[in-house]
């Protein structure tokens, strides 16, 4: 089975982010940004969709965290488009319910190649220490975008804002998990149209 793995180096007059991603690996991270919460909610991605991924980012935090967490989503999302290719063979959808004690969490996710997000996580503002929660969204906007996918988020019932988050990136990444693997059934492109 070949490895199903891509490098992306972004670099904008405001952020330069360098990434590698296993879709077929074991779980494995190595995540520097200066960001200790994303990190740690990247972390749990690599970890909980069993990917293999790298991450090397600086950004004009002194300005805002904006540009630098929008920026990883779309990187990210670029990673995925260009591991997928044609997307022959994979299941293209994928969801997950998450329990995170007191929060349940439900994520969907169709590699349509059509952007679409729906956040209804009711996380609208605070802070998680230093990290603004307002940015969850424009991460998985960027993330939407550039790898043009569907996705849903419902936070069902709510809580801690850490738990609210931690729940909605492990629930996207088992999703993730689910659409990307290759189903051997499956002959050509996952769709009617023969593209995607």
């Amino acid at each position: 089975m070949t490895i199903r793995k891509s490098s992306i180096h972004r670099k904008t007059s405001e952020t330069d982010i360098s990434l590698t991603l296993n879709i077929d690996g074991v779980g494995k991270y190595q995540i520097k940004t200066p960001l200790p919460f994303l990190n740690h909610m990247l972390e749990a991605f690599a970890k909980h969709g069993l990917f293999d991924l790298t991450i090397q980012a600086t950004g004009d935090v002194d300005v805002d965290d904006h540009h630098l967490v929008e920026d990883i989503g779309i990187t990210l999302g670029e990673a995925f488009k260009k591991v997928l290719g044609d997307k022959k063979g994979i299941r293209r959808y994928g969801h997950f319910t998450l329990p995170m004690d007191e929060v349940l969490t439900t994520v969907a996710v169709d590699f349509a190649g059509r952007p679409c997000l729906i956040n209804d996580s009711k996380l609208k503002s605070g802070r998680i220490k230093n990290f603004d929660v307002a940015l969850v969204n424009e991460f998985f906007q960027g993330f939407v975008n550039s790898a043009q996918v569907n996705l849903h988020i419902l936070v069902q019932k709510t809580g801690n804002k850490h738990h609210m988050v931690e729940s909605i990136f492990k629930a996207f990444t088992r999703a993730l998990d689910m659409a990307t693997t290759i189903d051997g059934r499956m002959k050509g492109i996952p769709s009617t149209k023969g593209k995607l």
